[in-house]
């Protein structure tokens, strides 16, 4: 078990406090504006105490905390006193968790639907007890093939049903995302899913990087996606659908400035959290904290640009 000393351990302290050095930490523009969150998926391999601490100190305003497998967070780990020590810090730091990802998808044998049922349960708990008041979303993506599509949606809204019988009952909702590589892929298809399936406990995530691979247009798919979206990811990318890679925020092709001057014209006010994608993560030298700051940078940066430009 993760004890308080290894949870709250920040013995890159020191770290921490360098990286509010410089002009983006001091900077409260973004952070009065959107509600700019860091996604823990990001720093797997940093103890949860610091890697907290660096998001409140850098500036962010929330953290999606990760229950997968291998994070400091992984259901397995996340109860009792680390749990509770966990909703203190973040009490402590004034940051939110708006939101889990808890990756499981719908195109699931028998076996991975019902493991699905009580992942979903068992992260509900974990909401409750985060924030009683207002759990945080369940956030996922949905799993099949673009091109399977036809074959795949009936099947789709059937385990989705049950997903949300279980959410429902649980007291939590479920943010689905599309995704370029899933069935899912657009926001046609995911507004057809949830229209399918009727329920207060099934909501939008929404990620424009998995549409800007696909050549679709940043605009119409916010249009399209906002009125029913809780929950929004943001990260970069190059290449296309058949050939790509993701990037950080700000070293890729998406117009920010643009981005969020939409936001604010669309009156969204929702989390707005930078997923790092595995692809990034996985690189060697890759720097966590190094990462969360320049992330910070390059959306600050473009929030000032949007807000002077309004």
């Amino acid at each position: 078990m993760i004890s308080r000393r290894s949870l709250l351990q920040s013995a890159a302290a020191g770290c921490c406090a360098s990286l509010l050095q410089g002009p983006a930490a001091a900077d409260p523009t973004l952070q009065q504006k959107f509600d700019l969150g860091f996604s823990l998926y990001g720093m797997k391999t940093v103890a949860l105490g610091e890697s907290l601490r660096a998001c409140a100190e850098i500036g962010y305003t929330h953290v999606e905390l990760c229950l997968n497998e291998g994070y400091p967070t992984a259901m397995d780990l996340f109860h009792g006193e680390v749990l509770d020590e966990t909703r203190e810090l973040l009490q402590e730091l004034r940051l939110n968790a708006p939101c889990l990802m808890v990756l499981m998808k719908l195109t699931a044998t028998n076996q991975e639907h019902s493991a699905s049922l009580e992942k979903i349960a068992a992260a509900a708990t974990i909401a409750r007890s985060l924030n009683p008041a207002a759990p945080p979303l369940l956030e996922t993506v949905v799993g099949g093939s673009p091109a399977l599509w036809d074959e795949q949606k009936k099947g789709m809204v059937k385990q989705l049903r049950d997903w949300a019988e279980v959410a429902e009952n649980s007291g939590v909702k479920i943010a689905i995302k599309a995704h370029v590589g899933s069935a899912v892929n657009s926001p046609e298809r995911l507004l057809w899913l949830l229209d399918q399936v009727p329920s207060k406990a099934l909501t939008a995530a929404y990620d424009f990087s998995h549409f800007e691979l696909q050549g679709l247009d940043l605009e119409q798919t916010l249009r399209t996606s906002l009125p029913r979206t809780s929950f929004i990811h943001v990260k970069d990318t190059t290449g296309d659908a058949s050939k790509f890679r993701f990037l950080l925020p700000g070293q890729g092709r998406t117009d920010y400035v643009r981005y969020f001057g939409l936001l604010k014209e669309l009156n969204y006010t929702g989390p707005i959290c930078v997923e790092v994608s595995g692809q990034v993560f996985g690189q060697p030298g890759y720097d966590p904290l190094q990462a969360a700051r320049s992330c910070w940078d390059a959306l600050n940066n473009a929030a000032a640009k949007s807000n002077h430009s309004q």
